[in-house]
């Protein structure tokens, strides 16, 4: 009851700072300050409605992180930003790799959408949970999260969150940017932006390579990414938004690779694997054209273009059977054509506002993989060979088609009330086909279709001109993926084939609001349930069952706050506080999860950051955060739990001249040694992957004409 009473005064308090950032160089101290409160409720999201609308009008939790907090914080890993927005916990497994936990426990499940511009970055029936390492995180103009279901709107995968990453727009002025970082551990990163506006065309390019030799052996990464831009002003109220981005990623997984609880605390940085990696190249490009019809209405039509290739070695694959060691090495390519159609019709009556549309993807691809014999030399994984027999391989072609249209309806019906109502109905296929015999670990030729419909509806109303409410019931589902359905393993074939799609129904309310320019705040309280939830289960090592649980429940409290307590001070929090449960989870006669916790998922969740802005840095800061993340089990079972930690990381810039910016930061100040994840196995064996020690960064920036 102490612990329900302290957190329903948190909900009191608030939640993160939405107001603006600091003044830049040659700005007077008192313009370093924020936002107001309205202001801040007014401000314009795009994710929430895929409209741009106030976001007082939003009937969910949306997290918005702007540009400015981005180049403060000079992300080397997405988590690093992620982590601001109340509720989100993003961990770091190799190089740019991650695992995200959005109103779910830590997860490489199929329960997150990842935008670009609003366009999903992969296909859902090739997703991979590190599809933020696809796009380029710190050029971004600024970062849009969905907490809970957006199936209504985007479809399947939208259950735990949707995050969207903004590209930049075209500057109406020529300006560059460019920003050269080294840091401990062979780091050095280079990102570089620049563009201008010719007439009615705009153009934009952003840059980033980067290389490190990561601090553990074998965790080496390596990456270059582009995006380019091109707006362009048409005639008749139309417009023309071009974007074409690559990356090319290539890391040692070693990086992510659990240890035993002796290796974790005398040995960190050893690694058990010698030649584990994986290589993505990543391609996507649109265009969007969009039309004023009438006075009131919009078309929009965005053709998209994707390919995508990526070869895997993972360590964390390898397992032993009798005296000997296998693994696999594996091959994934698609291809995606993609069509997003929306109309919008605004009406007089109530400020009334219809969205139709339909979304259209076609995604063709291929995965084929090998086993392989290890070799293991002492504590450590030397060498590999392939094994000859083709009966653990796969070599298969899988076709995805989504046809999903959609519609929602808002209207007023009094000044202060929102209503928000709508749907969408998904029909995907997976037309499979094997190039190998069939046998207990590959399905014979099939096709597997999925249908669903998706409602929602939500409500915001505004208290006063500096606090809002909303309250929204969505009903959500997430579709087997190839992979889930057509790679077995050791005899699961008949199981993984047949699975069922997920269903969630979620419940959420909310606040927004805030006291003139000293604080701001919006908390959310939300309940969900899932049905048919798909999970991983391993009865002996190589063996993975993916296994429709009967049901399973998430519920919890996301809060932050933001104040500002004296002239050039700024604190900002987000905090969460959860629990995810099985209600009915029976995996066999003899072991039953139910009532169980799910494994990999703390209650406690909480970035706080203190700003000191004064007028000697010139438009700089000095920054000092507290990650805190809370204990956790390590297995289904519940029999072994990881006491969570906390790290410290500070932040200090200084602008030499108008032009010229130098900044530092160091992570994990203390050097606390600690688990980015903690897993047990069935069989008992308890893994600990490590986290990064203290290390130092330094750079040098340098802007010119509108980035000044």
């Amino acid at each position: 009851m102490k612990r329900f009473c302290f957190i329903c005064l948190l909900l009191l308090a608030g939640t993160k700072l939405v107001f603006g950032q600091g003044a830049m160089p040659g700005e007077a101290g008192d313009k370093a300050g924020k936002e107001t409160v309205v202001e801040s409720l007014e401000e314009v999201v795009v994710t929430g409605s895929r409209e741009a609308e106030p976001l007082k009008e939003t009937p969910q939790a949306v997290g918005v992180i702007k540009e400015k907090e981005i180049e403060e914080t000079r992300p080397a890993h997405p988590s690093e930003i992620m982590r601001t927005v109340p509720g989100v916990w993003v961990d770091v497994t190799a190089g740019e790799g991650h695992k995200t936990a959005i109103r779910q426990p830590l997860t490489t499940n199929p329960v997150y959408l990842y935008l670009e511009d609003g366009i999903p970055i992969r296909s859902t029936g090739f997703f991979n949970h590190n599809a933020l390492y696809e796009v380029n995180v710190p050029g971004a103009e600024r970062i849009e999260v969905i907490k809970g279901p957006a199936t209504a709107l985007y479809g399947s995968d939208a259950i735990g969150g949707t995050i969207n990453v903004i590209t930049r727009p075209s500057p109406a002025k020529p300006e560059v940017e460019i920003n050269p970082e080294v840091g401990e551990f062979g780091w050095y990163r280079f990102l570089a932006t620049g563009g201008t506006t010719w007439g009615n065309n705009g153009f934009r390019i952003d840059l980033n390579t980067t290389h490190s030799d990561g601090w553990r052996d074998r965790s080496g990464y390596d990456r270059q990414s582009v995006t380019l831009r091109w707006d362009r002003v048409m005639g008749d109220d139309a417009s023309l938004k071009t974007i074409i981005g690559f990356s090319n990623i290539d890391q040692d997984t070693g990086g992510a690779s659990g240890l035993t609880k002796a290796d974790f605390e005398t040995r960190p940085s050893f690694n058990y694997y010698t030649f584990d990696f994986r290589k993505v190249r990543a391609f996507r490009a649109s265009t969007e054209y969009e039309r004023g019809i009438g006075e009131k209405g919009s078309l929009s039509l965005i053709p998209y273009f994707r390919h995508n290739e990526m070869d895997l070695l993972p360590g964390w694959g390898i397992f032993q059977s009798g005296s000997n060691f296998f693994g696999y090495d594996s091959t994934t390519k698609f291809y995606s054509l993609g069509l997003l159609a929306k109309y919008r019709q605004d009406f007089d009556f109530w400020k009334s506002r219809l969205i139709g549309g339909i979304d259209i993807d076609y995604s063709p691809g291929d995965y084929f993989e090998r086993r392989i014999q290890v070799t293991k030399s002492g504590d450590r994984y030397v060498s590999y060979t392939y094994v000859a027999s083709t009966d653990n391989n796969f070599d298969y072609a899988a076709i995805f088609t989504g046809i999903s249209p959609y519609l929602q309806f808002e209207t007023s019906p009094f000044r202060r009330l929102r209503i928000t109502a709508g749907a969408r109905y998904d029909t995907l296929s997976h037309d499979y086909t094997t190039h190998l015999e069939p046998n207990a670990n590959r399905p014979p030729d099939t096709t597997r279709t999925f249908s669903h419909l998706s409602p929602k509806i939500g409500f915001t109303y505004d208290f006063t001109e500096s606090l809002s409410g909303f309250a929204s019931y969505s009903n959500a589902f997430r579709a087997p993926s190839s992979g889930d359905l057509f790679r077995g393993s050791q005899g699961t074939a008949s199981t993984s084939v047949n699975l069922r799609s997920i269903k969630a129904d979620s419940y959420e309310i909310g606040v927004r609001g805030g006291i003139g320019q000293i604080a701001a705040f919006s908390a959310s309280l939300y309940y969900m349930t899932k049905k048919d939830d798909i999970v991983s289960f391993s009865p002996t090592p190589g063996v993975t069952e993916r296994l429709n649980a009967g049901e399973t429940e998430h519920k919890g409290i996301e809060i932050g706050i933001g104040v500002k307590p004296v002239k050039d001070v700024e604190v900002s929090s987000s905090f969460s506080y959860a629990v995810h449960r099985y209600k009915e989870y029976v995996v066999s006669s003899t072991i039953d999860y139910s009532g169980n916790e799910i494994a990999v998922a703390p209650r406690v969740i909480m970035d706080t950051r203190v700003d000191y802005r004064p007028p000697f840095l010139k438009g700089g800061l000095a920054e000092l955060e507290w990650v805190k993340l809370g204990r956790y089990w390590m297995d289904d079972a519940n029999t072994e739990q990881y006491g969570g930690h906390d790290l410290f990381n500070i932040r200090a810039s200084y602008y030499i001249a108008k032009q010229w910016e130098i900044y530092a930061r160091v992570i994990n100040v203390t050097d606390e040694p600690y688990a980015e994840e903690a897993t047990k196995s069935a069989s008992g064996a308890a893994r600990f992957s490590p986290g990064q020690p203290r290390t130092f960064f330094g750079g040098l920036v340098y802007k010119w004409g509108g980035r000044q």
